[in-house]
């Protein structure tokens, strides 16, 4: 048995411009596919769904957004995880208010 500690692997994230493929449940028990960008939740009703750029594999008109609500989902590949971006906050900018 090796003494070496296993390597830390960073936490898994989905985040903005990573670039994802997404089976999800579509018509006549068939999976529908979708390659492309993450752009993003998005709500709609209430709905949750993940907003996707596709990248014109399979078919698939390049540049156009699909929403795919989060109960279709079968799967999620993160093909190249995009590194996400520090929470960027700056209150010296802010006009004073009520709060300080």
């Amino acid at each position: 048995m090796s003494d070496t500690p296993p390597a830390k692997r960073p936490p898994i994230a989905l985040v903005p411009g990573s670039r994802v493929r997404v089976r999800s449940a579509g018509p006549d028990e068939q999976a529908i596919d979708s390659t492309g960008l993450f752009r993003g939740l998005v709500s709609i009703g209430g709905d949750n769904s993940l907003a996707l750029e596709l990248d014109g594999t399979g078919g698939d008109e390049k540049g156009r957004i699909r929403l795919v609500p989060v109960p279709a989902i079968l799967a999620v590949d993160i093909l190249e995880a995009a590194k996400p971006e520090e929470e960027k906050r700056s209150d010296s900018n802010q006009a004073p208010g009520y709060f300080r």
